[in-house]
């Protein structure tokens, strides 16, 4: 229940023992509500740091705390949004996998947090994980190690892709790097045609 009425999301995951199999639109077996907005080509996999877990802790101590906690199907260790690149491929498990786009907040994760101030939170910090694009379906387990296979020659990283959707003045030089990442959405390069001079 949310503000009265009743929810239907897929936003609350818990840890699983069993592998996972990595689909061309989706993690099998996943709960999507809404798949305008959730799975596909673009969005078949959600990646969130473990290293962000005790920043949100210390936000939250009264939530009870697991992984999945942000809606994310994989919870990486050793994840850097600052660092990762749009594009960059990774082999893990039996699947290889591509950074596709940020993941961008909606009023379901303040559902989940039981505050939609986490919103504006989220956006302001700036680690929001990221989707990746299934390039071979594939297993994935606990455990399971990010291979770097191949990294993009464009330099735009998962974080600058993040800001530019939501910072009002947009650096022109990021700007320029989005629009020429084969691997940035067509729909994301659509919407910032209007800032380029």
């Amino acid at each position: 229940m949310w503000n009265g009425k009743e929810e239907q999301t897929g936003i609350f995951k818990y840890p699983v023992d069993e592998p996972l199999f990595l689909t061309a639109v989706d993690v099998a077996n996943d709960t999507i509500i809404n798949r305008i907005n959730h799975g596909g080509i673009n969005k078949a996999c959600y990646l969130f740091s473990k290293e962000q877990y005790p920043y949100w802790k210390k936000l939250y101590p009264q939530l009870d705390w697991n992984w999945g906690m942000f809606g994310e199907n994989l919870t990486v260790e050793g994840m850097d949004e600052s660092q990762m690149r749009v594009g960059n491929i990774y082999k893990v498990g039996s699947a290889m996998v591509q950074v596709s786009q940020p993941r961008e907040p909606c009023y379901k994760l303040g559902v989940r947090f039981g505050n939609q101030k986490i919103l504006k939170q989220y956006i302001q910090h700036s680690f929001p994980g990221t989707y990746v694009k299934i390039l071979e379906e594939g297993t994935v387990q606990t455990r399971d190690e990010f291979h770097l296979v191949q990294q993009s020659e464009n330099t735009l990283t998962v974080n600058q892709f993040f800001d530019l959707m939501f910072t009002k003045e947009k650096d022109s030089e990021i700007l320029q790097l989005f629009m020429t990442n084969d691997s940035v959405p067509e729909y994301k390069k659509e919407r910032m045609q209007k800032y380029l001079l």
